[in-house]
């Protein structure tokens, strides 16, 4: 017993020697050569030594903030929402349930021998709900967010002063259709000379700049919290919000900051504050925030004001991202544009000589980054006026188009998903085997041949489809890693239109003759799938 003791003591001795090295000179772990290095911490203090103009500093940026929350603040409301529930019929399966419980004396008091076809519940009393807003002009115009107010029957702005106004919604941008979605509302107070945010350029953010968020989370009112720019441009669907492109920020943003400002360290207000996501079993805010932007808000505000909604733009197409293979056929440094899937019949695209399987990589003077960004700008751009869009038709033919662009609707919309939808049908199959005659060598790892009346009929196709059925799809091959499968229909390569075999011969000659390394198929499946372009590598057989 004595020896362990002695050995544990000893032990103990040599640890706590350590800590004091440690603490001392401090403990270094080169990580490349698992080895410990030991420097002296006073060693490095004396180097770097603490001067009263370090605190300074500190003290100064300290202020900075000081001032900007105290000059934004007062420019930041509470909103109180009030909503009258609808008194509910009681049903005569309720009204014995009531009965059997409470007794026939107290039933009759509670009700006061009510007809019985008139008997209703007790008025509930009204809802209330709390949130934030920003007042943007100091005649009494505050923004704010459509779910704070929606459905209410009286809306109340708390300054920060504590000076009540009764509010009028002048406009609001709802979510969760097809033509509206910013989820931006627009209120009005009769007073004068408020304190205002003035609007800050949200595309010149920055991730990793600092923000400071302002609002009433959980009834706080004037509650000031600080993080950064985590990312921008987030196109997530939160509620239907189709139109937000929300900047992502960690700035602590709980329930009732929604329609509160989002502010830069300049003072400017960048973002409208909306959504927030939670994880677990936590309500409350775990760092992922999301704002409208605001020169989206900018866009939408004047709108509100003179039509009480927003009308957006509308070209009458679908699309899709340029992906990495077809940018790298396009000569892209980077994926770019939006790729043409549809043309709605009859839609300004259409009227302007927008094609299918264009690549759109302008529009209206600016460059277009993906299908995000172009619907952004689009739904962005006045209704009715005319706009150069610039595509790339073929390889590289840059075309200079012409487009009105008409107004979104929800009838527009549902003529474009039909349009869609019958596409996919019309390409729709049996999967019963092909005649396998007089059919063309493979290239792109297929094997194919003419499209039949039959063979059109047992796949699904129009009677008045051209192209070549595929017969074949090679083990192995890059066409088959793309999903393509015998029955689907080849009907355009490169940009040209196949009519038959003979003519996907000529351009399957073509192609090997200028040797490119891939190409484009626009491709029909037999399987309910739609049809789509496809981009596919030349494999080495095909040679």
């Amino acid at each position: 017993m004595l020896r362990r003791s002695t050995t544990l003591h000893n032990t103990v001795r040599v640890i706590l020697v350590l800590a004091v090295l440690i603490v001392a000179a401090g403990v270094i772990i080169d990580r490349d050569t698992n080895e410990f290095t030991l420097q002296t911490a006073v060693g490095q203090t004396n180097d770097t030594p603490q001067t009263p103009e370090d605190f300074l500093h500190l003290e100064r940026a300290n202020r900075a903030f000081i001032d900007l929350v105290a000059r934004t603040r007062p420019a930041v409301v509470q909103i109180t929402t009030e909503t009258q529930r609808q008194r509910r019929q009681m049903s005569p399966e309720r009204e014995e349930q009531f009965r059997d419980f409470f007794g026939d004396e107290f039933f009759r008091r509670f009700f006061r021998e009510q007809d019985p076809r008139q008997r209703t519940l007790p008025n509930p009393g009204p809802v209330s709900g709390v949130g934030s807003g920003v007042i943007v002009s100091d005649d009494g115009y505050i923004l704010t967010n459509n779910h704070v107010i929606e459905g209410s029957d009286e809306i109340t702005v708390t300054l920060a002063s504590g000076k009540k106004y009764a509010a009028e919604l002048v406009g609001r941008d709802a979510a969760g259709s097809e033509v509206s979605g910013t989820d931006l509302a627009l209120l009005k107070v009769d007073a004068e000379g408020l304190p205002t945010l003035p609007f800050g350029d949200s595309d010149q953010l920055e991730v990793g700049e600092w923000v400071i968020a302002i609002g009433t989370p959980l009834g706080f009112s004037q509650t000031v919290t600080r993080g950064i720019v985590s990312a921008k441009e987030r196109s997530e669907d939160f509620s239907g919000i189709k139109y937000a492109n929300f900047i992502q920020t960690d700035a602590p943003i709980n329930r009732g900051n929604s329609g509160g400002a989002l502010i830069n360290i300049r003072g400017e207000l960048v973002g409208i504050n909306t959504a927030i996501v939670t994880g677990g079993f936590s309500m409350g805010n775990i760092g992922i925030g999301f704002a409208v932007p605001s020169k989206m808000a900018q866009q939408v505000l004047p709108q509100l004001i003179k039509h009480g909604k927003v009308e957006r733009g509308w070209l009458g197409i679908r699309m899709r991202n340029v992906e990495q293979d077809l940018a790298e056929k396009l000569n892209f440094d980077t994926p770019r544009g939006a790729f043409v899937l549809q043309v709605s019949k009859g839609s300004p695209a259409d009227k302007g000589g927008i094609q299918r399987s264009d690549v759109i990589v302008e529009f209206n003077g600016e460059t277009i980054r993906d299908t995000n960004h172009l619907m952004h700008v689009v739904a962005a751009t006045e209704v009715g006026k005319s706009v150069e869009v610039i595509v790339l038709r073929g390889d590289d033919k840059e075309k200079r188009l012409t487009v009105k662009l008409g107004k979104r609707t929800e009838e527009v919309i549902a003529k474009l998903n039909a349009e869609a939808e019958m596409a996919m049908m019309a390409s729709a199959g049996t999967g019963v085997e092909l005649n396998r005659d007089e059919q063309q060598e493979a290239f792109f790892g297929l094997h194919v041949q003419n499209l039949t009346p039959a063979i059109a009929e047992r796949y699904g196709y129009a009677s008045d489809e051209k192209g070549v059925v595929v017969t074949r799809v090679e083990s192995g091959s890059t066409a088959e890693k793309k999903g393509i499968v015998p029955g689907s229909l080849i009907q355009e390569m490169e940009w040209t239109s196949i009519d038959d075999l003979e003519s996907y011969s000529r351009l399957v000659e073509q192609f090997t003759n200028e040797n490119k390394k891939q190409g484009l198929l626009y491709v029909k499946s037999p399987n309910r799938q739609g049809g789509g372009y496809v981009t596919i590598k030349v494999d080495t057989l095909d040679r």
